[in-house]
């Protein structure tokens, strides 16, 4: 059975930080890439990071202050976010990307879509940023 669950979600006032995790469980890491979205209210889910075996892609938006990687041996991915702003504020979701397809795409046009590639989706944890 596979899942994919995040945490490490928060309050956290403008400047902060947070690290959040995703515990990829019945997947083989070595074959999948993954990727981190966000969906604030009212508004699209936008891709802000992922990663592959050689391949890491960041939205411009948080490029500099966010950085991923990933312990295949603990079966998890870690998106740090440091120098949080009231914009980050969405839930946050990981979802898998086999082959890492979807973040080789990503790094090729600058857009993770997440109508493509990435095909299974954890539920996602909340980050609030504010004062």
């Amino acid at each position: 059975q596979v899942s994919l669950v995040e945490s490490g979600g928060g309050v956290v006032q403008p400047g902060g930080s947070l690290t959040l995790s995703c515990v990829a469980s019945g997947f083989h890491m070595p074959y999948h890439g993954f990727g981190w979205f966000r969906q604030a209210p009212g508004k699209e889910r936008e891709g802000v990071s992922c990663i592959g075996s050689r391949t890491i892609f960041y939205a411009d938006s948080v490029k500099g202050r966010f950085s991923i990687s990933r312990d295949d041996a603990k079966k998890t991915v870690f998106l740090q976010m440091n120098s949080l702003q009231p914009e980050d504020t969405a839930v946050y979701y990981c979802a898998t990307d086999p082959l890492a397809q979807g973040c080789t795409s990503a790094h090729a046009s600058g857009v993770m879509d997440p109508n493509t590639a990435f095909d299974y989706w954890g539920q996602g944890t909340q980050v609030t940023v504010s004062s």
